[in-house]
């Protein structure tokens, strides 16, 4: 079980990855849509699309950042083996679910792994 972990840790860290590289590209992709309106739009009310445009690629920049850095630190977590992290990993799991159909594959391996009586031994807390 403990390559389980160890690949369920990678898992997680590719998936925040690449949560955190899909922020940044909207972030670009508004922020360039933005610059775009500015210079070539004629109308002056095209001109309030501009901080729109702003305030929406920043909310969805923050809000995948938010869902992404807590799977990056779970899997830091997992391959140090970490008690906290299989904690985390597991509610992670259970909410990736809904994320059809990667995260629900990653949910239900992360379960599976996460909730054997040999992993449980490999998260005992070393004082």
């Amino acid at each position: 079980m403990r390559d389980h972990v160890r690949i369920l840790g990678i898992l997680y860290l590719v998936f925040g990855g690449l949560g955190l590289l899909a922020a940044l590209l909207i972030l670009l992709l508004f922020g360039g849509v933005a610059g775009l309106v500015g210079v070539f739009s004629q109308e002056p009310e095209a001109r309030v699309a501009i901080p729109v445009l702003g305030v929406i690629g920043a909310a969805l920049f923050l809000l995948l950042v938010l869902l992404s850095v807590p799977g990056l630190i779970a899997g830091a977590g997992l391959l140090k083996f970490r008690p906290w992290a299989r904690l985390l990993a597991i509610v992670l799991s259970a909410i990736n679910l809904l994320n059809v159909p990667f995260g629900t594959a990653l949910g239900v391996y992360g379960l599976w792994v996460l909730f054997q009586r040999e992993t449980e031994a490999l998260f005992v807390a070393r004082v």
